[in-house]
C-alpha cells in the first residue's frame, strides 16, 4: 500500500502558479517483453507538405533522433519539402544525428500503406549510405 502512495505522489508536480501538473511515466514493461523488442525503430510520416522521421527508443518510450522538413535550416536549402529529394536529405541528416549519438543499427516500422518505395526507399537508401545498419 505504501508504494502505491509513493507511485501517485511522484506523478504529481507542481508548476510555478502551484497548480497540479500529471506527469505520465513511460510504461512499464516485464522483462520477458522487453527482450524480444527492438530497442531503436524509425517511423516516417508523409504529409502533403512536408517529410518526417524520427527514431525511437521502445523499452523507454523517448523518441532518440527526429528530423523533419519543417526545420528552418533545411528548408532554405531544399526546393521543395515534399518530394524524393527531400525525403532522401530527411534520411542522411537523421542517420548524420543517430552517429552522433552511437546508434549504429535501427528497425524499420512501416504502416500498412507504406511500402517500400519513393519516399519510404529515399529515406531508407539514404540511412545505409550515411553508415546505419538496418535490422
Amino acid at each position: 500500500m505504501k508504494d502505491d502512495k509513493q507511485i501517485i505522489s511522484m506523478m504529481v508536480l507542481y508548476n510555478k502558479c502551484r497548480k497540479i501538473q500529471m506527469v505520465i511515466p513511460p510504461p512499464v514493461r516485464p522483462p520477458r517483453v522487453t527482450q524480444f523488442l527492438k530497442p531503436y525503430v524509425l517511423k516516417m510520416h508523409f504529409t502533403n507538405k512536408y517529410v518526417n522521421a524520427q527514431v525511437t527508443h521502445s523499452p523507454s518510450a523517448t523518441v532518440a533522433s527526429a528530423a523533419s522538413s519543417q526545420e528552418k535550416a533545411l528548408r532554405s536549402t531544399m526546393e521543395n519539402t515534399r518530394d524524393v529529394a527531400a525525403a532522401a536529405k530527411i534520411g542522411k541528416l537523421l542517420g548524420e544525428r543517430l552517429l552522433l549519438k552511437d546508434i549504429p543499427a535501427v528497425t524499420v516500422f512501416l504502416n500498412r500503406n507504406q511500402k517500400y518505395h519513393g519516399k519510404v526507399k529515399a529515406v531508407i537508401d539514404s540511412l545505409r549510405e550515411s553508415g546505419i545498419k538496418i535490422i
